[in-house]
């Protein structure tokens, strides 16, 4: 009897363990399930949520801004607003999403005393949205910028504007910023005298100006923000604004050392653009000042227009042909361009580029990237190009269609044979087929 009433006792105290271990188990499972459930986001740390808004689009942003008191308060925080695109269009004519106009109102209202950098990025070739462009930059009177951009994606845009139109919307915020630090004006009827609103207010600050394709500056233009902006590290220009004055300018012992200077050469017209002739004297002057500078330089020209260029050394450093080139002048490159680091070639014709390219790897040491496009090169004398480059060589793009297979080697054969000289695996470009 003792003992079954033992059991009995044993049963009944380890039945009753089982049952409050299950009950202690439903209830951590129970609280676990509420807090994944319902969790709290308006009591997110603001920080986070300041990270999140700045990746979301504008318009995602207005919308996650109405989902409680502390997402509004985030997406009103000075620091959200410091950087901003404007991207502007016109329904009617683009499928492309474009900024609000109410939530641009928003911008100017509460918000204009916050932005610092600012890019206007032009979608449509619409005179509309570049005129939308204009009227909020004619509002940024209570701002401070350190950079501005405005993109035209699709020419002409802001060309189509009248000149006093963009030129009283552009000196507002040149005028208001004091210290703009970067300006992008690619493609505009910017012209001398903003030049000099620009100068007697952010002289001190500007440090990069990219001004391709602006027909109304001329070289007194762009050489007044030389002479004035000593801290101008990066300039971009088209190369009929490029003078000794100016080079010399650029070299004096008052201007920093430039980092970066492109210099777009376009004809739109072949035969009807004269392009001068920039002494070696002011190239001489200008690398001695700033010894390591990017020289980068965009060709767009026709053939008989080249005559003016590569006739004594020059010291660029990355070349551009966007047009047909042809061997006299790749040979002349091969000759008069030492510090060439980058080469890319479009197009040049069916006359094998095989001495050029043993000229120019001969020549230019510091040959580290190449491109052909539409040109023609034995597969012995690129190999021959690539042995005396070596490792060097960093980017080699060469379309199939280049190689002319001969005696020595076929486009089979040249895979192994380039890939043992640059020690990694190479392959030529392929043309797609769709």
């Amino acid at each position: 009897m003792k003992r079954g009433r033992k059991t009995n006792e044993a049963n009944s105290s380890s039945s009753e363990e089982t049952t409050e271990k299950e009950s202690k188990r439903h209830k951590i499972i129970d609280e676990k399930t509420i807090v994944v459930q319902s969790p709290d986001w308006a009591n997110l740390l603001q920080d986070i949520i300041l990270q999140v808004f700045q990746y979301l689009p504008l318009l995602d942003r207005a919308h996650a801004s109405q989902v409680c008191r502390s997402w509004n308060q985030v997406f009103h925080m000075p620091d959200l607003w410091r950087c901003f695109e404007f991207e502007l269009n016109q329904p009617a004519t683009s499928y492309l999403r474009a900024t609000h106009p109410e939530l641009i109102k928003q911008i100017i209202k509460r918000h204009s005393n916050h932005l610092q950098y600012v890019s206007f990025k032009v979608v449509d070739s619409s005179k509309e949205s570049a005129e939308a462009a204009c009227d909020i930059l004619s509002q940024l009177v209570n701002c401070s910028l350190k950079t501005l951009g405005l993109i035209s994606t699709a020419r002409p845009s802001f060309m189509d504007l009248p000149k006093s139109h963009f030129i009283s919307a552009l000196t507002v915020v040149f005028v208001n910023s004091k210290s703009l630090s970067s300006l992008k004006i690619d493609d505009t009827p910017v012209d001398d005298p903003s030049l000099k609103v620009l100068v007697a207010n952010n002289s001190d600050t500007l440090k990069l100006l990219k001004m391709s394709s602006c027909p109304h500056v001329s070289p007194a233009g762009i050489l007044c923000v030389a002479d004035q902006c000593h801290g101008l590290r990066e300039l971009a220009l088209n190369y009929h604004l490029l003078s000794d004055e100016l080079l010399l300018a650029l070299s004096s012992e008052k201007h920093v050392r430039l980092e970066h200077l492109r210099i777009d050469v376009v004809s739109e017209n072949p035969g009807q653009t004269q392009f001068h002739t920039i002494q070696k004297s002011s190239w001489d002057a200008f690398i001695k000042h700033s010894p390591k500078v990017n020289l980068v330089m965009y060709f767009f020209l026709y053939e008989e227009e080249f005559d003016p260029f590569f006739r004594y050394e020059i010291p660029v450093t990355h070349l551009y042909f966007g047009r047909s080139v042809s061997k006299d002048v790749l040979g002349r490159v091969g000759m008069t361009c030492p510090r060439l680091v980058e080469l890319v070639v479009c197009a040049n014709g069916l006359r094998p580029l095989d001495e050029e390219l043993i000229r120019i790897a001969e020549r230019c040491k510091y040959l580290s990237a190449v491109g052909l496009g539409e040109c023609e090169v034995s597969c012995s004398a690129f190999v021959e190009f690539v042995k005396m480059c070596g490792g060097r060589l960093s980017q080699l793009s060469i379309m199939e269609e280049v190689l002319i297979p001969d005696q020595k080697y076929s486009l089979e054969q040249i895979h192994w044979e380039v890939s043992k000289h640059l020690g990694r695996v190479w392959f030529p470009d392929m043309m797609p087929t769709w």
